[in-house]
């Protein structure tokens, strides 16, 4: 039996121990328990209880500072467990790939660690990091690539090493890459069974539109393109020491850490003159219209409806949180009225959707009965338009707030989730103290400013409507919405039948 093995059973008879002790002392504890005296305690109304005012969030200690070579490192020592994780932020996204080559920098983020590295297989790095329960992982998504570790302190230096391999030195291994294909083949052909998958694919296309790096998706023709030449080619512009951020949290000393991070990237050569790519403008594709997918299998619709939107870093940001806390949520406008009081939605919400350096949306939706999807959609322009002509109460607005700062406390639960979003405030731009910026003006966040940003950020004229349903049982019919509504096609095209268009 291994030592690792043994000492996690050992551990494991001694919780159980500890689990029967405890057991014990509840079961007295019951017995000496005088429960008519707890019967006569009056029961409070949730409203009425008082409850202990919201921890302060503070930035553990920390330190960032910057290799000769330009790589960004930030350093967070948290002693509490006897681990080590990491996480580097590359300067990419699959929204700079090329408009034939859909899916090119998903492949690239995923071939950099399943292909193996120049120095050890695939196999032989998940052997290595198996024997140590640790992990490396990397991928690219739509704004940003990441790289990630998580060990075992004892385990620190090899699986550093491992990750430093796999950033710098990724094999690509054309069998990884093929075999990703053919994973990304069966996801295509999938791609329509699931209705609420189809509504945000076409929502996303009728607000970007169907071309826009924000929009496109991975097509049997686009996968055809894809070459390991490519991912090599896509990796070379963009993975460099002066286009990363890396932050490490845990159980280190930070001068040794520093010593480990200048011995593995210290070397790495930075590219000269690396500049940001230029995003593409984004404009909306349409400003409202009536537009359906037909699926004559399904008892419901799916429903969203919306119109582009904002950045994080608007003025008015904080004020439209709070009004999406008077949309959404238990106790919420949509909820209260168009679920409970009209019955017309399993599920309901309304979100203004920013993003951190292109405009997001404002989106509403959810799901009803196919004989209710008229009303349901009614129901959601009524209350986007009530909430810009009605001031919201005082009550609304108390309970929008409380809910927001919340919720909001739970994003720096532990050094790694703070650590998390000071990187991804450099990566984006955005000022260090942003976070307590955004805090404040929530709390000062008044009735008339929930208004006043609903009148001046929300569209009802401009609300593009989307409907995924049975159109035979939609009555009444879409057409009591708007006199032309628009059929969208979701066949999925052959690789022939693409290269002819």
């Amino acid at each position: 039996m291994g030592l690792r093995m043994f000492n996690f059973k050992l551990r494991r008879g001694k919780s159980q121990g500890l689990f029967y002790s405890l057991m014990l002392a509840v079961a007295c504890l019951l017995i000496s328990f005088n429960f008519s005296l707890a019967a006569t305690a009056e029961a409070k109304h949730y409203t009425e209880l008082e409850l202990a005012p919201l921890p302060e969030i503070r930035l553990p200690e920390h330190e960032r500072f910057v290799l000769d070579n330009g790589l960004v490192v930030y350093l967070m020592e948290d002693h509490d467990l006897p681990l080590v994780n990491g996480t580097a932020l590359i300067r990419t996204g699959d929204r700079l790939e090329p408009a034939d080559k859909v899916g090119l920098a998903g492949f690239t983020g995923s071939v950099m660690r399943t292909g193996g590295t120049q120095k050890h297989s695939a196999d032989q790095i998940n052997q290595m990091l198996e024997q140590r329960a640790a992990n490396v992982e990397t991928g690219i998504g739509e704004a940003s690539g990441s790289a990630s570790f998580e060990s075992l302190t004892e385990d620190l230096e090899t699986v550093f090493d491992l990750f430093a391999e796999v950033l710098r030195e990724p094999a690509f291994d054309q069998r990884q890459l093929d075999l990703a294909k053919t994973q990304a083949r069966g996801s295509i052909a999938r791609r329509n069974d699931s209705p609420d998958g189809i509504a945000r694919r076409e929502f996303q296309k009728l607000i970007y539109g169907k071309d826009s790096p924000y929009a496109r998706i991975t097509e049997y023709a686009t996968l055809d393109n894809i070459s390991r030449e490519d991912l090599v080619q896509f990796y070379q512009e963009y993975f460099h020491p002066n286009n990363l951020i890396l932050g490490i949290v845990g159980d280190f000393e930070s001068q040794k850490m520093r010593s480990l991070i200048q011995a593995k990237f210290g070397d790495w050569q930075p590219r000269p003159q690396m500049t940001q790519p230029q995003l593409s403008e984004v404009t909306p594709a349409h400003t409202g219209g009536v537009f359906y997918v037909d699926q004559p299998q399904l008892t419901q619709s799916s429903v969203l409806m919306g119109h582009l939107g904002g950045k994080f870093n608007s003025p008015d940001y904080a004020a439209l949180d709070v009004m999406n806390g008077v949309l959404n949520g238990f106790g919420g406008r949509l909820l209260n009225e168009v679920r409970s009081r009209q019955g017309l939605a399993y599920s309901v919400y309304g979100y203004w959707s920013p993003r951190f350096d292109y405009p997001g949306m404002f989106i509403a939706g959810g799901q009803t009965r196919s004989d209710a999807t008229v009303q349901f959609v009614q129901a959601l322009q009524a209350e986007i338009t009530r909430i810009q002509a009605e001031p919201v109460t005082a009550q609304e607005l108390a309970f929008a707030k409380e809910s927001t700062l919340n919720s909001f406390v739970f994003n720096f639960q532990n050094p790694s989730q703070t650590l998390s979003r000071l990187m991804r405030y450099e990566y984006y731009g955005y000022p260090a103290d942003f976070l307590f910026r955004y805090q404040k003006a929530v709390a000062a966040t008044t009735e008339a400013d929930v208004q006043r940003v609903a009148r001046e950020y929300l569209k009802p004229e401009q609300l593009v409507t989307l409907v995924v349903g049975n159109q035979t049982a939609i009555q009444p019919p879409l057409t009591q919405l708007a006199a032309s509504v628009t059929p969208i096609d979701v066949t999925i095209p052959s690789s022939q039948t693409q290269a002819q268009n």
